[in-house]
């Protein structure tokens, strides 16, 4: 009796501790490995539960309760057995008792880290889900390359959460520390024949632990995609196997689309070049398989200047005649003075991914964005390369810092003679934490183009916007806000639609203007979200090409951000050689469209309403897509077979001339 009032009378932490300690005691020198797996198991499990009530509406749908929790229980096993195998790797040499005090040691605070790493990739999945639809990925890690920007984001929009969790997980690892140091402290090691006796045994079990599966290739997390829907599907394993995955992924991205399997060289080659629009084109290399001459459809005495105006997360879910709501009104009226793409779709969901393919007209692949690949950073084909070989001065203008997302690297090993960004920009309007404001950035940009324009020389000009970004931060007083608490997304597309109308309002009474072809073009949507594997919806973006003599029309054929370079060369009355595979609209107006997208690890090639959905290490989808509901339905049918061979050739294609360094100009 008295015994039991004085372990009541205990602190909860020393009672759990000593729970603990009672239900692992016999595992001997790896008793301190199993608290962990076992509360490993239980943080993972309690996080999952917790994320499949808050996405109920999207898991009740596909009617896999119970196949996503023990499937869970599975991932969870692979993860914590990462982490479980050092310990055991190195028990033979250190669980003796000679180094019993460095053993505990060492396992307490190895058990420590791993929990810790556990619950604060849980910890950190509920704001990515809201921004990407999916666990946190390789999209996660690249984040982190960028402290300041991350850092400064997170304190002017999230600074009460970020100060709650920098206190909470200080207070979480003291806390495990705590639990299993005290844990330890009664444990008993084996003797030596024992230990390395079984200690075979253990490392069998902890490698099929690991491996989680009988079958020629390890488990992975594709094993686990058990719906139609993405999100749900990153529900059933991880988070921190899903970021540990894409690190791995990343130390082999040059050869990244071979995950969807083989695909013979010379296929890929003849079922790119069978587009209607490359037929009949001239490729003048054999050394660089796609580069060939494009000539101009229109002709012209003097080609004309090119600005691209690149907007931030502006999808067409904010463009009213797209489907969007009512916030981009200065866009709405400026369509009916261009050329309007009434289907264009974003390749992928980060802005390196939309500058990859305005910019040089490069395909989507499951790896990072060339704009930040090794091979990728010199004589890699952009437009600047090109047009500088013209004789046309290149520029980037940018209201943030340059270097962010490698973009400064990128476009000065490629074609842009300078750089202009927030360090060029004097005495800012208004700054927030992605840099100047989008009036600044035009107002920077209409005292470049104007200077150009004096210089009696051809020019591009890439203007890149930021203010339409979390958190979301603009000057008072510019728009009638669309939601009442202002720091919103659509205030903020609001706002950079406010500034991006006075910008063109402006440069339409500069010389220059009669001269110059205005692409205005989104890199892609601010959230990519939905209940399928590739959620088509998200990536529609709006695109408008208007300046010079360019006449009102509307493009109602499919298009991709990969058919822009061509398009803007051939309306500009520039002939020249170049990879890029996208469609001239100029001279082929007509051809069925098709639309090429990467989410995550599914690459989608859309042809009408015909999806095919290439998955890694798993065979393709067949899906159909209704443009006016925004929804893709998975089929039970096979795709046909010419469709993933499409689909192959186009994923594949650009793997291998990043990989080859093929994707550049003839020397």
């Amino acid at each position: 009796m008295v015994h039991a009032i004085d372990t009541a009378k205990k602190p909860l932490l020393r009672r759990f501790s000593a729970r603990l300690a009672g239900l692992t005691q016999w595992a001997g020198p790896y008793a301190t490995v199993l608290q962990m797996l076992l509360m490993g198991l239980i943080v993972l499990s309690l996080s999952r539960v917790g994320l499949i009530i808050w996405q109920w509406e999207r898991v009740s749908v596909t009617g896999l309760l119970i196949e996503m929790l023990v499937q869970g229980v599975r991932a969870d096993l692979i993860l914590l057995g990462y982490f479980v195998a050092i310990p055991v790797l190195l028990a033979p040499f250190f669980a003796h008792k000679f180094a019993i005090s460095f053993w505990r040691g060492v396992n307490v605070c190895w058990a420590t880290f791993a929990l810790f790493f556990v619950i604060f990739m849980e910890l950190s999945s509920p704001p990515f889900m809201m921004q990407f639809d999916v666990r946190p990925n390789r999209l996660f890690i690249e984040y982190l390359s960028y402290p300041k920007e991350v850092f400064s984001t997170l304190w002017n929009g999230f600074r009460l959460a970020l100060i709650l969790g920098v206190g909470f997980s200080v207070l979480l690892g003291v806390t495990i520390y705590s639990v299993l140091k005290a844990a330890s402290t009664d444990g008993t090691l084996w003797s030596t024949k024992k230990l390395l006796l079984l200690w075979p045994i253990v490392f069998v079990i902890v490698f099929m632990q690991v491996r989680s599966t009988t079958d020629h290739r390890p488990a992975n997390p594709a094993l686990f995609a058990l719906s139609g829907d993405a999100l749900v599907n990153s529900l059933i394993i991880n988070s921190g196997w899903s970021v540990l995955t894409a690190l791995s992924s990343m130390r082999q991205e040059a050869n990244s689309s071979e995950i969807y399997g083989s695909f013979p060289r010379e296929k890929i080659f003849e079922q790119v070049k069978a587009a209607p629009w490359l037929r009949d084109v001239q490729f003048t290399s054999a050394e660089l398989p796609t580069l060939h001459k494009q000539e101009a459809a229109i002709k012209r005495d003097k080609p004309l200047n090119l600005v691209i105006v690149l907007e931030e997360s502006l999808g067409a879910t904010f463009v009213e005649s797209l489907g969007g709501l009512p916030v981009t009104p200065e866009l709405e009226k400026l369509k009916h003075e261009g050329w309007w793409f009434e289907q264009l779709y974003a390749t992928g969901t980060r802005s390196v991914r939309g500058i990859e393919a305005v910019i040089s007209g490069y395909a989507p692949t499951p790896a990072r964005s060339v704009v930040k690949l090794s091979l990728a950073q010199h004589n890699f084909y952009t437009l600047a390369l090109g047009l500088g070989q013209q004789g046309y001065h290149t520029e980037f203008v940018y209201g943030g810092e340059a270097h962010f997302d490698n973009m400064r690297g990128f476009f000065t090993g490629n074609g842009f003679q300078q750089v202009v960004d927030r360090s060029d920009i004097k005495n800012p309007i208004f700054e927030g934490s992605w840099g100047a404001s989008d009036e600044d950035l035009f107002n920077k940009s209409l005292e470049r183009l104007k200077q150009l324009h004096s210089e009696k020389k051809p020019f591009f000009s890439l203007i890149f916007s930021s203010s339409n970004h979390e958190p979301f931060e603009f000057p008072d007083g510019r728009i009638e806000l669309h939601d009442a608490n202002k720091q919103t997304v659509n205030n903020a597309v609001k706002y950079a639609d406010y500034a991006l109308g006075k910008f063109i309002a402006e440069a339409k009474k500069q010389d220059y203007w009669s001269d110059t072809v205005f692409l205005i073009v989104a890199d892609h949507d601010n959230r990519v979200y939905g209940d399928s594997l590739v959620p088509i919806k998200k990536f529609h973006i709006p695109g408008l090409i208007l300046g010079a003599d360019i006449q009102p029309k509307r493009i109602a054929t499919q298009a991709s951000q990969i058919d822009l370079g061509a398009t803007v060369l051939s309306l500009m009355g520039v002939s020249s050689e170049h990879p890029m595979i996208g469609r001239d609209f100029v001279k082929d107006g007509d051809s069925p469209g098709r639309a090429l997208m990467q989410f995550d690890n599914y690459f989608a090639w859309l042809e009408g309403s015909k999806v095919t959905l290439l998955r890694p290490n798993q065979s393709p989808l067949l899906g159909h897509y209704d443009a006016a509901k925004g929804e893709l339905v998975l089929s039970k049918d096979k795709p046909d077979e010419r469709d993933v061979e499409k689909a192959m050739a186009h994923v594949i294609l650009p793997s291998l001339l990043y990989r080859e360094q093929r994707y550049t100009l003839a020397k």
